[in-house]
């Protein structure tokens, strides 16, 4: 079984972190932080503008720097049977 991992950044340390990705849907992504009974849960929504998601752990605000249209794309690339109808 493949794991998917991504990084994002701690915006008050500018720190990268590589997470595992729990569930990537376009409207939300949820990765696992730490390993182990340490691991926490956090659920990354797309913010206003659209060109990143955002979301808080243990009163930390972390940034995933991707837009939901290229996520959107990641996820059809990986499984081609979901794309829409009508697309290619």
């Amino acid at each position: 079984m493949h794991t998917e991992k991504i990084k994002v950044r701690v915006t008050e340390t500018k720190q990268l972190l590589e997470v595992v990705v729990f569930s990537k849907r376009a409207d939300v992504i949820e990765v696992v932080i730490g390993e182990g009974i340490h691991n926490v849960k956090c659920a990354l929504t797309p913010t206003r503008n659209a060109l990143a998601y955002a979301g808080s752990v243990m009163g930390r605000e972390i940034v995933y720097e991707r837009s939901r249209d290229q996520v959107q794309a990641d996820i059809e690339m990986l499984n081609p049977n979901l794309r829409k109808p009508g697309r290619r």
